[in-house]
């Protein structure tokens, strides 16, 4: 290996010296974690417990584990494997095989690798970064080839091939990609409070099975909301194209739940036929309903697949939409024949009643309100997206 090959591409000022390449075994401590068996038998809520440390106590956000949902009797003690603050877990899955700083003491099954840097010669959140960048994951998955079980072991980890900075630019490294995770978490848990708000909002918003007015309503709006078929408010429209001059949209281009698109489909040329729709029309995805595909179209295209295309007749399209992301459609929607690849029924749905309020200045106002909540919810999928692509990016070219 050449010395311009043991420098990443990307590097703090200040530092020009090679990296040095060692195998990871050389360098820390790896052992594969314990089970006490039968397990059952040592689950203890007493107040001397040890924290069992299982896959579900790993934070979906971020890379410290700091508490357990479960404890173990002392007596499991010789048969697992006691982990401290500081050592890094890792997941023996090849499937999973995401690091974690343990921020707490505790015992590991045998799903999990300890990795103890004894020595102290990495930074702890450097080295637990190295551990997941895209060069050490193909690392694995090469030194695993041949086998029948994907599984991580303590071997395979250990002869993995690791390229070393000093400790000084180490820290950089690890503070570096730590606060661009800090930012991430920040984006995505404002992300999932503003989907709970707006799930909230759409139940409450909305009148009650047998109740004519919704508990929330804007000021100045006091008729109660009358009801009506889906079928008089809202047409399917079925006219097929295959116009290559437009976007199409396929089941997987939409985010579950929250009805946004989750990448560009303005790159034209497909040839592919589908439905047609034009702006203000709703796409809803009938094969599987409870998926939640769904989409208020501000563009004209082409949907291909499982869709229903919906345009509003005699109610605002946005009300309209706000139905089609409601309790009672989606109940309604999820009664269907078929249990491995269930469709909604339009006769059923189509035939169903809805709450509508009698104004169409109200439905104007609440279309207005979630279309505004929608702005944000995009607004802070888009910067997530940015800020992990920046992070791949980072770790590709940080790490050698």
């Amino acid at each position: 290996m050449t010395e311009s090959s043991n420098k990443p591409s990307i590097r703090f000022a200040g530092f020009t010296d090679p990296w040095e390449q060692r195998k990871l075994g050389e360098l820390v401590i790896i052992e594969r974690g314990g089970s006490p068996r039968p397990i059952d038998d040592y689950i203890t809520d007493e107040t001397g417990g040890l924290n069992w440390v299982k896959i579900g106590d790993a934070p979906s956000l971020g890379r410290y584990i700091t508490h357990t949902a479960e404890k173990i009797k002392p007596s499991g003690l010789n048969k697992t494997r006691q982990v401290y603050p500081g050592d890094l877990v890792l997941s023996n899955s090849m499937s999973f095989g995401k690091p974690y700083i343990m921020a707490i003491e505790g015992c590991i099954h045998d799903g999990w690798l300890l990795i103890r840097d004894a020595s102290e010669r990495f930074d702890p959140k450097y080295l637990c970064h190295m551990l997941g960048a895209p060069q050490m994951l193909e690392q694995y998955r090469m030194l695993a080839s041949g086998s029948t079980v994907n599984n991580l072991n303590k071997d395979l980890v250990g002869n993995a091939i690791v390229l070393v900075p000093g400790k000084h630019e180490q820290k950089l490294i690890g503070t570096c990609l730590d606060s661009l995770d800090s930012l991430i978490t920040l984006h995505q848990r404002k992300y999932d409070k503003l989907v709970v708000l707006k799930k909230s909002m759409l139940e409450q918003m909305f009148p009650q099975e047998g109740e004519s007015v919704p508990k929330i309503r804007f000021a100045g709006f006091t008729d109660p909301w009358e009801q009506r078929k889906l079928g008089e408010i809202a047409v399917r429209i079925t006219d097929m194209s295959s116009d290559s001059d437009l976007p199409r949209v396929e089941y997987e281009d939409i985010s579950a739940n929250v009805g946004i698109l989750n990448k560009n489909v303005n790159h034209l040329g497909h040839n592919k036929s589908g439905i047609a729709f034009k702006p203000d029309d709703i796409l809803y995805g009938k094969l599987r309903p409870y998926l939640h595909n769904w989409l208020f179209a501000d563009f004209a295209g082409v949907a291909v697949g499982d869709f229903w295309v919906l345009r509003s007749t005699g109610i605002d399209p946005t009300f309209l939409y706000r139905i089609i992301c409601g309790k009672r459609f989606d109940s309604l929607a999820n009664v269907s024949a078929g249990s491995k690849m269930p469709r909604a029924d339009w006769s059923f749905v189509g035939n169903s009643e809805y709450a509508v309020p009698k104004q169409i200045k109200e439905q104007q106002t609440i279309g207005s309100f979630f279309s505004r909540l929608d702005s944000l919810i995009t607004l802070h999928q888009r910067k997530l997206e940015l800020l992990k692509n920046i992070k791949k990016s980072l770790l590709e070219q940080m790490f050698v």
